[in-house]
């Protein structure tokens, strides 16, 4: 593949990695330099690639024209127990049009997620989800996109593509492998009654910040995730000030590090961008650091994956049948490894949609179950694949 449409980090940060403990995580991933050239992938599992192109941003002029807090923050951070290996690639620049941006950064997914490096993508506006979610399509698979923002984005089909309108390009536009969309975090009066019941409509599963304050009930629908992208605005002004769409309400620092963290444990997630990041308005670097952190969760969560999905070892887990009628069953399987739960749709046919057939679940679709109550995703689950 031609790398050339990535640039170094500047010799800034350079200087400044040099002043690191050797521990630090900068002196132990390989890095992109003017002088060491462009990584060798043939032996890293997670690329950091940033993009440096705002344009798509609506109302948040800025964002992704300085990625280099961000990478301040992060390289200062200790690694962990880590086995896997990490490159940072440097920056996708802007191209001469958006188009330009998103080619390169769809060409760039595709050749990580063959090679089976997974992308942590830094910077930019929301929009470049839609060229990660393109780069998917060599693949030749169903794609489910969980995003962590207090607005769904979807706009409508007619508007340029932007980072508030970049939903329904991924929901309309051919090839169209999206299977399945989560939210995570929207908050009601970000969002018109019509959008939440056109969710509704297409069984997408949206989830209300008031319903995820017990973060933990978020672990699921990251585990059922292929694409994982965050719109930092998504966190209270507070706490991530570097964003001029942020609202006094959202996510508290600690729990979107949970929930990257969620994302990296998933065996699933094969991407994942944090995305809106507006150095112009960071104070104290704040919102870098909190940036910084969340991809060292990420990263975290991946080294402690469990590698215990259920077509893979089946017989590693305990079965538990309920009927919710004389003649309707759910198969549960919760997992020896790791304790975690799944449920399953009998498919009539083996069609593409096989490895959408068992759900990631909690113990409480289990009990519910039990009460001959359908959970909500396996019923929005079933519509889909019939």
């Amino acid at each position: 593949m031609n790398f050339s449409f990535f640039t170094p980090i500047n010799d800034t940060l350079v200087a400044h990695l040099m002043s690191q403990s050797l521990s630090a995580l900068g002196k132990n991933i390989v890095i992109h330099t003017l002088e060491n050239g462009f990584p060798d992938l043939s032996e890293i599992n997670i690329a950091i690639l940033g993009v440096k192109d705002g344009r798509g941003a609506v109302n948040n002029e800025g964002c992704g024209e300085n990625l280099q807090p961000i990478r301040e923050k992060l390289y200062e951070l200790f690694p962990g127990n880590w086995q896997t290996q990490i490159a940072d690639l440097g920056n996708i620049a802007q191209g001469d049009t958006l188009k330009d941006t998103y080619f390169a950064v769809k060409t760039t997914i595709e050749y990580l997620l063959k090679k089976k490096i997974i992308p942590i993508i830094i910077g930019g506006s929301q929009d470049v989800t839609y060229a990660n979610y393109r780069g998917y399509d060599a693949l030749e698979q169903t794609v489910n996109l969980v995003s962590v923002d207090s607005r769904f984005d979807l706009g409508t089909i007619d508007e340029e593509l932007s980072s508030n309108s970049f939903l329904s390009k991924v929901i309309m536009e051919q090839p169209n492998n999206l299977f399945n969309y989560s939210n995570i975090g929207y908050q009601t009066f970000f969002n018109s009654q019509e959008e939440i019941e056109l969710l509704d409509k297409l069984y997408f599963d949206a989830f209300r910040l008031g319903e995820v304050k017990d973060v933990t009930l978020v672990e699921p629908i990251l585990r059922d995730a292929d694409l994982v992208s965050i719109d930092i605005g998504c966190v209270r002004q507070s706490e991530a000030p570097a964003n001029n769409n942020a609202s006094p309400n959202g996510f508290y620092g600690e729990d979107i590090c949970a929930i990257a963290r969620y994302a990296g444990i998933s065996d699933k997630v094969t991407s994942f961008g944090v995305y809106e990041y507006n150095h112009r308005l960071d104070s104290n670097n704040q919102t870098a650091s909190l940036i910084a952190q969340m991809i060292w969760y990420f990263i975290e969560g991946v080294n402690a994956r469990a590698k215990d999905y259920p077509f893979v070892t089946k017989e590693n887990y305990q079965k538990f049948t309920v009927l919710l009628s004389d003649d309707d069953p759910i198969n549960f399987y919760k997992s020896d490894k790791s304790g975690r739960w799944w449920m399953e749709i009998n498919l009539i046919t083996n069609n593409k949609h096989k490895r959408h057939a068992l759900i990631p679940c909690n113990y409480k679709d289990y009990e519910q179950a039990l009460k001959r109550k359908m959970p909500n995703r396996w019923f929005k689950a079933l519509q889909k694949l019939n």
